[in-house]
């Protein structure tokens, strides 16, 4: 019984590896090519980068749709927006105070939390059907149209603006040819360690017997969130809290309608009632709560390890009701 489960686990684990490593690739191909195209700085840093740390979400919600398996997909957009905010923000705030000051956030973190009770609202029939995704990549263009044209307006004093500017600069200049190079191998090898992960995790569901969508919302939801959580820990050693912040409000909006359109595009079907009415509410619950605690106000806000604990132990509390429901106790 327990070779049955061993086999799966380590091509999950290998995979999970082999994810955030190519997603690593993959986001500095991408950026710098942008900067070979002489794309703006600040736009790289909500398209590209956002995009770019969401890809391995996208990836695996693909593969898992494609194999008929739309629970993981469905687990791991709405586990992954928990886990942005409990985990990745949670757990940087307890190493580093995160002072935030952009007043770029005082849109975004507002337009997330409207985009997210949108979703919610299209969703509340009980279906995620091929109409559902046309109209959330129709959001998705329609706000990063938004985007772009708020940060081409933002003054360039504003924090996010040196903070994506010093992170660009930083990143290992490549030439062109080897920008296209990390791009092509870095989303070979996501494609590839995504299918080692949907198909882990598909057997880790059916030894445990319990629904994919809880592999989505737990293994699968933390592992693609590893790159936000390096990426955010690096961040706030660097003094760069506004940027971190962006790239989670970013990464979270690519979820919610790149990642969640995946399912409904390529395998419809009803949404189970607990995600519905538990998981989603319970990520709208969690992007209210980063509003509050990240919104600058008078300047500036401070996330200190006090609220990263709140936000640390409220994760694990989710973690522990998904085990209740799993175990059915």
């Amino acid at each position: 019984m327990i070779s049955s489960l061993l086999i799966p686990s380590l091509v999950l684990l290998v995979g999970l590896a082999l994810l955030v490593w190519s997603s690593d690739i993959f986001i500095d191909g991408a950026a710098s090519t942008a900067v070979h195209l002489q794309i703006s700085p600040l736009i790289i840093g909500v398209v590209v980068l956002g995009f770019g740390t969401s890809m391995p979400e996208i990836v695996v919600s693909s593969i898992a749709s494609l194999d008929n398996s739309p629970g993981l997909a469905i687990g791991n957009a709405i586990g992954s927006n928990i886990a942005n905010v409990g985990l990745v923000l949670g757990v940087t705030a307890l190493i580093a105070p995160i002072i935030v000051k952009s007043s770029i956030l005082k849109r975004e973190l507002p337009m997330l939390l409207a985009i997210s009770l949108g979703v919610f609202l299209l969703l509340s029939d009980g279906s995620l059907d091929f109409f559902d995704g046309i109209i959330m990549v129709s959001a998705l263009v329609a706000a990063m149209f938004w985007m772009i044209r708020v940060n081409k307006e933002i003054d360039p004093s504003d924090p996010i603006a040196s903070e994506t500017q010093h992170e660009i600069e930083s990143m290992q200049s490549l030439s062109m040819n080897k920008s296209l190079l990390f791009l092509l191998i870095g989303l070979i090898i996501l494609m590839s360690s995504a299918q080692m992960m949907v198909w882990g995790a598909e057997h880790i569901a059916r030894y445990f017997e319990v629904p994919d969508v809880i592999i989505g919302l737990t293994i699968i939801a933390i592992g693609t969130s590893l790159p936000e959580l390096a990426a955010a820990i690096a961040a706030a050693r660097k003094n760069e809290a506004d940027l971190m912040i962006g790239n989670i409000v970013g990464s979270n909006l690519f979820n919610i309608l790149a990642v969640l359109s995946v399912p409904a595009l390529i395998a419809p079907g009803s949404l189970e009632k607990d995600v519905l009415w538990i998981d989603y509410p319970v990520m709208l619950g969690f992007t209210l709560l980063m509003l509050v605690l990240a919104l600058p106000l008078r300047g500036k806000t401070e996330i200190a390890k006090v609220k990263g604990l709140l936000l640390t132990s409220l994760f694990v509390a989710y973690l522990g009701l998904l085990y209740v429901r799993s175990t059915g106790a």
